[in-house]
């Protein structure tokens, strides 16, 4: 079930994306006067079609892409029947190079204009909710297994970030960080400042499958919030409001430490402390071969929340949209310095539908989407031929130059980034094949 509800939820946000950037070139096209032939959700074999007008409106079996077919310009089809022929009027060809720009940025415009829609959607419904340094700092960090390989301890105070102050744990692992070069933070660790570096190959290891836990967390102190009607907890005395300050007489004042301890002791006889209305109350009892009492903690980290006006929302989506473009920068020159290993780095169909995940949550599914948008207008705008970066391209050095390519060369270059773009796809689904395994 969860597969499946992945799955629809891939090609809900795909249908989505492709829908509105191929209607982006449409209207652009439509808007000067071009024949526009064909607009497909998918590609073939065609499921489903209607024709209305001009155009024949479809939907594809495989849905992965779509396409807007335009009178007289060469595409992804290679369909050239007509270019021996004088232009027609409506054909694309027979329109002035910025028009026929305009077009070609129809799609990524569209695109643009939806992230940042969605981005400001969801700041302005969710508003935000962080731990600032200050509230971290009281309590220290809990440091997982690749958190220790990087160079941090639990208990450790993360006092700057390349020697700048930073507002909000997560700061600690944004993406913007994890995609720089020479990071090192400075730490706090039992009354010296210590220096903890970041490897620039670290974002690999952080995306690698096998890693796909916490580096680090915020250490948290509990209280009971209530205990399990029969269980082991209850069986004992403890009550809501407790505090479990010691178990075996080791301090347990966070919860890290006391699940630590309590799966160490799986099945045996405990003695425990809990500080109730001010008094210290011993307690005994067994625990569980889970490692558990029998009770849900109440945890007690003062985050800080607030909801945004219109207007805050729409600078904080905005900037959170364009965020996106500037890490995918990042990431293509990380890439190219062969600090991150590329089949950890490019996700096809199967590894994106893993991140909208095995429920249908509308929020996690519409800031997904408007991600999505984002890349797709970046990877879009690459000047490769077969992508409208590669229109964008020739087009542009049309206008500079005033030579407009020939159809020849045109058609190859539809041909070579046809083929570039075929074997793209099929190494990121094999990457994501094989990652599954």
């Amino acid at each position: 079930m969860e597969t499946l509800i992945m799955v629809g939820q891939l090609l809900l946000g795909l249908s989505i994306l492709v829908g509105v950037h191929e209607w982006g070139h449409m209207v652009a096209a439509k808007s000067f006067g071009m024949r526009v032939e064909k607009f497909s959700i998918g590609f073939p074999p065609k499921i489903w079609g209607k024709q209305i007008g001009e155009t024949e409106y479809s939907i594809g079996a495989i849905p992965l892409g779509g396409f807007v077919k335009i009178t007289g310009m060469i595409d992804e089809s290679l369909d050239t029947k007509t270019l021996n022929a004088e232009p027609e009027p409506y054909e694309f060809r027979a329109k002035p190079a910025w028009q026929r720009l305009i077009v070609m940025m129809g799609g990524i415009i569209v695109n643009v204009i939806t992230g940042i829609i969605i981005f400001i959607g969801l700041a302005l419904v969710n508003g935000e909710a962080y731990l600032p340094k200050d509230k971290l700092n009281e309590h220290g960090i809990i440091a997982f297994d690749l958190g220790e390989q990087l160079g941090f301890k639990t208990g450790d105070k993360i006092l700057s970030i390349n020697g700048q102050e930073y507002e909000r744990f997560s700061d600690l692992l944004s993406p913007d960080l994890l995609l720089g070069s020479d990071n090192y933070y400075t730490v706090l660790r039992n009354g010296e400042e210590i220096r903890v570096e970041m490897p620039n190959d670290f974002i690999d290891k952080f995306a690698d499958k096998k890693n796909r836990v916490s580096v680090i967390e915020p250490r948290i102190p509990f209280s009971v919030q209530s205990v399990v009607p029969g269980s082991l907890a209850s069986d004992a005395g403890l009550k809501a409001g407790d505090e479990i300050i010691s178990v075996n007489g080791v301090q347990t004042r966070y919860f890290d430490q006391l699940s630590a301890i309590l799966d160490s002791l799986k099945g045996q006889p405990i003695t425990l402390q809990a500080k109730r209305d001010g008094e210290i109350v011993d307690m005994s009892t067994t625990v569980g071969g889970d490692g558990t009492l029998g009770f849900i903690a109440q945890y007690e980290l003062d985050y800080v929340s607030r909801d945004f006006t219109f207007t805050e929302a729409v600078g904080e989506g905005t900037y959170n949209a364009f965020a996106v473009v500037w890490l995918n920068i990042k990431g293509f020159q990380k890439m190219i310095a062969g600090d991150v290993d590329v089949r950890k780095s490019l996700s096809g169909p199967i590894r994106i539908a893993t991140f909208f995940g095995g429920t249908w949550d509308w929020n996690n599914f519409w800031r997904i989407v408007g991600l999505l948008s984002m890349v797709l207008a970046f990877m879009n705008f690459l000047p490769i031929p077969a992508l409208d970066g590669g229109h964008v391209m020739f087009l542009t050095w049309e206008i500079v130059t005033g030579r407009k390519p020939s159809d020849r060369f045109l058609e190859n270059a539809q041909k070579v980034g046809m083929v570039i773009l075929l074997s793209l796809m099929a190494f990121v689904i094999i990457n994501d094949t094989i990652s599954l395994f």
